[in-house]
């Protein structure tokens, strides 16, 4: 073997990851992708950001995450806005038992407002799968976990295209319908929301719309969505 060949497969050896290098896998990725449009005040931010903390850590979905094939999740939480604002509140995390979820819930409350503006529904929605794409985890299946409390979309990428190429790409999109006005989280509109979101903005395998339709619901509503995205089953499957 030359000298030059030598070094160039030492360093080939040096540089290659070690043989039992634990693979950033996982059953899920998942974009909790929250409403923080203009219909949202910085006290419905933070009730809608400590309800998701109090989801994410119930035993249910532990139980959840842990009987999946690896045994954790991805999950990351973005609030939405305007056209261009869509920012990521905590980034890609492993979940994989209490102590990761407690960590992630901690995380979760601690920023301050982030996105702001009229809704660009579309434009949320493709930041979410590029935020899918240009991750370094290796999942199973991924999912959209979309919020709102109106299904209207002013201006960026329209609707309908964003959901058209995401589900092109396999991954679901799932809703939460927030319709309670004397709670701090949503208010109702003058339309089925369920049906809009359903019609336009869901889609993928074993799709759903969950409603969180009062204050002390919110939570609860969360967590039976997080069960039935981790678990991979439909609405109608939920107990």
């Amino acid at each position: 073997m030359s000298k030059s060949l030598g070094v160039a497969v030492a360093i080939l050896i040096m540089c290659a990851p070690p043989a039992n290098a634990e693979q950033r896998t996982a059953d899920l990725e998942l974009v909790l992708l929250a409403d923080a449009t203009g219909s949202i005040d910085d006290a419905e931010i933070a009730f809608q950001r400590q309800g998701y903390a109090q989801a994410i850590t119930h035993p249910q979905v532990i139980d959840a995450i842990t009987q999946g094939f690896d045994g954790r999740i991805a999950v990351t939480y973005v609030e939405w806005g305007a056209e261009f604002s869509q920012e990521e509140v905590v980034p890609w995390t492993l979940i994989d038992g209490p102590e990761s979820a407690q960590n992630f819930a901690r995380e979760l409350v601690r920023p301050p407002r982030m996105a702001f503006g009229r809704n660009a529904i579309g434009s949320a929605l493709q930041a979410a799968q590029k935020l899918i794409e240009e991750n370094d985890i290796a999942g199973h299946r991924a999912v959209i976990d979309f919020s709102a409390d109106s299904a209207n979309s002013w201006s960026g990428v329209p609707v309908p295209l964003a959901r058209g190429e995401i589900l092109a790409k396999g991954t679901t999109i799932n809703g939460l319908a927030i319709l309670c006005r004397d709670c701090a989280s949503g208010r109702p509109v003058s339309y089925n929301l369920e049906a809009a979101f359903a019609e336009h903005i869901v889609g993928g395998p074993g799709s759903f719309v969950v409603t969180a339709d009062g204050s002390t619901s919110f939570s609860e509503a969360v967590r039976k969505k997080l069960v039935l995205e981790i678990a991979a089953l439909g609405a109608g499957d939920a107990r």
